[in-house]
């Protein structure tokens, strides 16, 4: 925003965060951004604060704090956006728009639309779902696809609409498509796009438990369905599955808010996307087990990645962490590597062993697993990877490698879904 020619203030509750950004230091990695923040910073148009009276002045309130799922629950922990929506009552003045872009089940902005009205009438709320790709976030902010505006009728939202106008002028000139609606879709959106992308990855996923059955192979699948236009190729990729903060905890909390609403039948399907996501976890181990000689206990495995996706140090609910975690539950001795997320790794599962390079991960290693592929697994040379091995076995979480490039080096390749 303040890149975009804004006046920014940032309110946060943590003051360690809000000390690493005012210095220009994100407190995560996203390509991109430390510069962005380091431009902003030196405009005088971006400050940090924990004081919230900063931001009295401000006349759009956006309300971006995390949703994460509720401990020994599928629904969505609310605690936070209850908290910064009450922050932001106390700031509202005739004219303020509130600008909701957290991720809530559906019915949640009608409470906090409530909220203003009942403090300051003359305030209104708009529903403004964020659609950011982790490793991708500063262009999605710049250039988004589609910018979604949800807001009850009259004219205290189109006075909301045409403020939200003013902010993202420059993505509007550029042919940004503009969607308006109600409330209630404008919080459907982000959760229903999230329950669509999931399943067709858990689809693929169950094609690939089809094809090791019958020794098809899911890539070659995957291209062949991928032209159907209707289809299309894109998230058709199998392997150890989704992670991350967003698409597993915004599935369950749909489920759970469906089951609420009366209509849990409506999403029965998205417990199955959920279990074949897990199941892909547990494959991964298998396959281990299996190219080991029909046990892991004792043997030493590289796993290469730690966080969720690439382009990103985010752990939350890593697939590749899970499987190493497991894999060593069951005896192996594993080493952990990954270019952005070995610190967070460390924090959250201290008891796994990690190295600082690929080549001291692999040393002395009867497996390797590539399960975050990030672009310097990918370009791996397997000539030079096999001399630090003790066995030259490389399983593909990812479906990104070449098996013919990687068995003509003398590796046994092994990946999910293909022969």
């Amino acid at each position: 925003m303040a890149s975009l020619g804004h006046e920014v203030v940032g309110v946060d509750v943590v003051e360690e965060q809000v000390a690493s950004l005012a210095a220009g230091r994100p407190p995560f990695h996203e390509p991109g951004l430390e510069q962005k923040l380091g431009e902003a910073l030196a405009t005088g148009r971006l400050e940090f604060t924990t004081d919230p009276s900063r931001a009295a002045d401000a006349v759009v309130h956006f309300i971006c704090v995390g949703t994460p799922q509720k401990k020994n629950e599928n629904a969505a922990d609310l605690s936070y956006v209850r908290s910064a929506t009450e922050t932001i009552l106390g700031l509202l003045k005739p004219g303020d728009v509130v600008v909701g872009k957290s991720t809530v089940p559906v019915g949640t902005a009608e409470t906090i639309a409530d909220r203003i009205e009942e403090r300051e009438p003359a305030a209104e709320l708009v529903w403004n779902p964020e659609f950011l790709r982790e490793g991708h976030a500063v262009e999605d902010t710049l250039r988004p696809d589609r910018l979604v505006y949800g807001v009850r009728p009259g004219e205290g939202g189109a006075h909301a609409m045409r403020a939200l106008d003013e902010v993202y002028a420059a993505a509007l000139a550029d042919g940004v498509p503009k969607v308006e609606t109600d409330l209630a879709t404008a919080q459907l959106v982000k959760v229903a796009a999230n329950s669509f992308l999931a399943t067709k990855i858990s689809f693929i996923n169950a094609m690939a438990e089809l094809c090791e059955a019958t020794g098809a192979d899911v890539t070659q699948l995957a291209d062949a369905i991928g032209h159907d236009t209707r289809i299309g190729r894109r998230f058709l990729n199998a392997g150890v599955g989704f992670g991350g903060g967003c698409l597993p905890k915004d599935i369950r909390a749909f489920m759970a808010r469906a089951g609420e609403l009366g209509v849990d039948q409506a999403l029965s399907f998205l417990r199955e996307v959920d279990s074949i996501n897990m199941r892909r976890r547990v494959r991964m181990v298998d396959l281990a087990r299996e190219v080991c000689g029909g046990s892991i206990a004792g043997r030493r495995i590289a796993v290469l990645g730690a966080a969720f996706k690439p382009h990103s140090d985010d752990i939350r609910d890593s697939p590749a962490l899970s499987v190493a975690a497991q894999m060593q539950l069951q005896g192996a001795q594993v080493a952990v590597t990954d270019p952005r997320a070995i610190d967070n790794a460390r924090k959250k599962w201290p008891d796994l062993a990690y190295a600082d390079t690929v080549e001291d991960a692999v040393r002395d290693t009867e497996a390797v697993l590539l399960l975050t592929e990030w672009p310097e697994y990918v370009g791996l040379d397997p000539v030079a990877l096999e001399e630090h091995v003790a066995v030259p076995r490389i399983i593909d979480g990812r479906n990104c490698l070449d098996p013919v490039t990687w068995r003509a080096a003398g590796w046994t390749y092994r990946a999910l879904g293909r022969p």
